[in-house]
C-alpha cells in the first residue's frame, strides 16, 4: 500500500501531515511512503531526513499522489491535486467539511473516501486521534506568547527598590482545550488570569489552573461532545453585560469561542475595546470564522482606540515543529485503525471514529450533518 504526503498549498500553512518519525513508522508497517519535494520545509524537515526514513521524493503534488492508496494532508488539498487522485483512493485531514459544498461534488467525482480529522467524535478511544485538541493546546499556548510580544509591559508583578510593578491582568473568553492552555500559560507567567464560559462545569478546571471563574448561571449553555451551544438572545445580552463590566480593567484579552459548523459568536463588541485601556490587547483565535471580535482581521494586527487586535490565523502552525510532530502522530494513529494485516485497507463503518469522520464514499456525501 502506498501513502502520499503532498505539500500544503495555503500561504499561512507551515505544518506536514506527515514526519520523518512518522514515515519510519509506516515503512516499519510494510507501507511505501511518498513526499512531495520540499513539503516538510516549513517544519524544518529536509528532504534527506525523509529520504533516511524511507520515503521516495516526488517532484510534485500530482507525481506525488497519483499512484497513492492514502493521501495524508494538513488543510484541504486544492481542486488539482484530488482530481490528480486514482479513484477510490483515501484522502485524509482536515477538511473544513462545514464549507462549501463544490469540494465534495470533486471529491464525489473521483469516488474518494474522504475522512475530516476536525469531526473526530470526543470519545476516550479516539483522544490520540483528536487533531482539535492537540492544535488548539498550542493555539492557546501561542496566543499568550504573541500577546506578551505585543503587550508594552511584563506579565509578571515585580518588587524593585524603585517601586512594584502589578501583574498584567489577563482575561481569557471560552476554557475549551485553547483557552485552558492560555490560563495555564498566562499564570506561568505571572499574570492575574481570570476566565469565563458557558459550561459551569470548565469553572473547576479554570480554577484549578489558578485562575479566577467569572461566571453567570444563566449563562449556562453545553453542547454536545464537551463545545458550547449558542446562546439565546437574552443569554447573549447577560452575557455582554457581564463582560463588559469584567473587560474594561484588563489589560489581555484571549478570545477562544467557537460553535460548530457556525459562525464565531461576537464576545468582545466595539465598545468593549474602546473602554479598554490604550497599550491593551486582544488575541481572537476565532478570527477564521469571524471572530470574536468584529474589528479583528484575518492575517493582521489592527489597532482601535489605542488597542491592538491580533488576528493570526494558523496559530498553531506559528510553532510548526512542535503542531507538525502532533498532528503527524494524530494522523497516524487514526489510519492504523483502518489497516489490517499486511497493511491491507479496512474502513469499517460500524466503526464509531471511522463512521464519525468519513464525509465521502462511493461517490456520495455521507456524512448525516452535511448531507441536509
Amino acid at each position: 500500500m502506498k501513502i502520499a504526503i503532498p505539500a500544503e498549498t495555503a500561504a499561512d500553512e507551515t505544518r506536514v501531515a506527515a514526519t520523518p518519525a512518522a514515515v519510519k513508522d509506516y515503512v516499519k508497517l510494510g507501507l511505501d511512503v511518498v513526499v512531495q519535494k520540499g513539503a516538510g520545509e516549513k517544519s524544518f524537515h529536509s528532504d534527506a531526513e525523509y529520504e533516511d526514513a524511507g520515503a521516495f521524493i516526488a517532484p510534485d503534488g500530482p507525481k506525488t499522489v497519483a499512484e497513492a492508496d492514502v493521501v495524508l494532508c494538513g488543510r484541504r488539498p486544492e481542486e488539482k491535486l484530488v482530481k490528480a487522485m486514482r479513484e477510490e483512493a483515501l484522502l485524509i485531514g482536515m477538511l473544513d467539511p462545514h464549507s462549501d459544498g463544490d469540494f465534495f461534488s470533486t471529491l464525489n467525482a473521483r469516488h474518494i473516501s474522504a475522512f475530516s480529522m476536525e469531526l473526530i467524535p470526543r470519545i476516550t478511544r479516539a483522544q490520540s486521534m483528536d487533531v482539535l485538541s492537540s492544535q488548539a493546546s498550542l493555539a492557546g499556548y501561542k496566543a499568550v506568547m504573541e500577546a506578551a510580544n505585543v503587550f508594552p509591559r511584563i506579565f509578571p508583578m515585580m518588587m524593585t527598590a524603585a517601586g512594584t510593578i502589578p501583574p498584567t491582568k489577563v482575561f481569557v473568553m471560552g476554557a475549551g482545550v485553547a483557552g485552558l492552555q492560555a490560563i495555564a500559560t498566562a499564570h506561568r507567567l505571572g499574570a492575574a488570569v481570570s476566565a469565563t464560559d458557558v459550561r459551569p462545569e470548565a469553572g473547576e478546571q479554570v480554577r484549578s489552573l489558578g485562575a479566577k471563574f467569572v461566571f453567570l448561571e444563566e449563562l449556562a449553555a453545553a453542547g454536545e461532545g464537551g463545545y458550547a451551544k449558542e446562546l439565546t438572545e437574552e443569554q447573549k445580552k447577560k452575557q455582554a453585560e457581564l463582560v463588559s463590566g469584567h473587560i474594561r480593567d484588563m489589560d489581555v484579552v484571549i478570545t477562544t469561542a467557537l460553535i460548530p459548523g457556525r459562525p464565531a459568536p461576537v464576545l468582545v463588541t466595539e465598545e468593549m475595546v474602546e473602554s479598554m485601556r490604550p497599550g491593551s490587547v486582544i488575541v481572537d483565535l476565532a478570527v477564521e470564522r469571524g471572530g470574536n471580535c468584529p474589528l479583528s482581521r484575518p492575517g493582521e494586527v489592527v489597532e482601535h482606540a489605542g488597542v491592538k487586535i491580533i488576528g493570526h490565523t494558523n496559530m498553531a502552525g506559528r510553532v510548526p515543529g512542535n503542531a507538525s510532530t502532533l498532528y503527524a502522530n494524530n494522523l497516524r494513529n487514526f489510519l492504523k485503525l483502518m489497516l489490517g494485516e499486511e497493511g491491507a485497507l479496512n474502513i469499517d463503518r460500524e466503526d464509531e471514529i471511522i463512521a464519525g469522520t468519513l464525509i465521502t464514499h462511493g461517490g456520495e456525501t455521507v456524512h448525516p450533518v452535511l448531507k441536509n
